[in-house]
């Protein structure tokens, strides 16, 4: 959006040098030249130096702009759009993701496949622009993509979705600049990707891990026991029981959590607990556990 003053706003300076909004809002950020702040961005020291300032409209609130003479900058004109980059450089703009959740959610939105050679890109896939390549070291195939991909409306989403980052709530001003790095922490869609409403973003985050790693499952899937009592999630693949903990558990709680595990060892089921703090190491606790199990994922 060009302004009257001849000012641009990030979005259309990011236009001009025909870049990603997403990797100009980083090399910004990454450079020092401007910080977030709760829901909005601030300029730095170096930001105010290099002519950034705030303009203020009625439909966009307040927002900053750059001179338009900012496209000849050495440190933005240095920057290649078509530079191309692999899952786990889009952890630049996704940092709560390992390479492998972004490499799963991809073949998930059938941009690529997973199979014994690696990961080998789908007609979808290349109709985005991505490209198979081949490890020199080990042979094994990889994707990949267009730095555009990251500024993909389906890909963004369900990165971002992924992320935990979307609130149930929409914005206060739909007609506002997209702010690519919101702040969205708070009440969390607990929708799970298949289609599961879970009670919990930690039950979502398992629910989605079990999904992404193509692993067939239930959710609330009651214990072969005449008292009702059920597990969170069940895979039947290894006849594998999942319970999610959260970090406040009330007592009610801990006597259903203590009644579990001692029906897990009377019945000799497979049986698995996800705590709080496992949250961000999914592929660790998940993957490990039910390798004992003999699940590879």
């Amino acid at each position: 959006m060009s302004q009257e003053d001849g000012k641009l706003s990030t979005t259309a300076l990011a236009r001009k040098l025909e870049i990603p909004v997403q990797q100009l809002f980083a090399t910004l950020r990454d450079y020092g030249w401007i910080r977030r702040s709760g829901d909005s961005w601030v300029l730095l020291p170096k930001g105010e130096f290099e002519g950034g300032s705030y303009q203020k409209s009625r439909r966009y609130g307040q927002y900053i702009v750059w001179p338009q003479t900012l496209d000849h900058h050495p440190l933005l004109a240095a920057i290649e759009s078509n530079q191309r980059i692999t899952a786990a450089s889009m952890r630049r703009y996704y940092p709560r993701l390992h390479a492998r959740q972004i490499n799963r959610a991809l073949a998930e939105l059938g941009l690529q496949d997973h199979s014994i050679l690696g990961w080998e890109l789908t007609p979808l896939g290349r109709s985005m622009g991505g490209q198979q390549e081949e490890s020199e070291a080990s042979g094994a195939y990889y994707v990949t993509w267009p730095h555009e991909v990251v500024d993909n409306p389906v890909v963004h989403r369900e990165l971002t979705r992924q992320s935990d980052q979307i609130p149930t709530a929409e914005p206060a001003d739909p007609s506002a600049e997209p702010d690519l790095f919101a702040n969205t922490e708070g009440k969390l869609v607990c929708d799970g990707i298949d289609g599961h409403v879970l009670k919990t973003p930690l039950q979502m985050r398992v629910c989605n891990w079990l999904y992404l790693a193509q692993l067939a499952h239930a959710y609330r899937r009651n214990l072969p026991t005449e008292e009702l009592v059920y597990a969170d999630f069940y895979l039947p693949a290894g006849n594998v029981y999942i319970d999610c903990w959260e970090e406040d558990t009330s007592a009610d709680e801990l006597r259903e959590r203590l009644n579990k595990h001692e029906i897990y060892r009377q019945m000799g089921l497979n049986s698995l607990e996800v705590n709080a703090a496992d949250a961000d190491k999914l592929d660790e606790v998940l993957g490990r556990g039910l390798l004992a199990f003999g699940i590879r994922c």
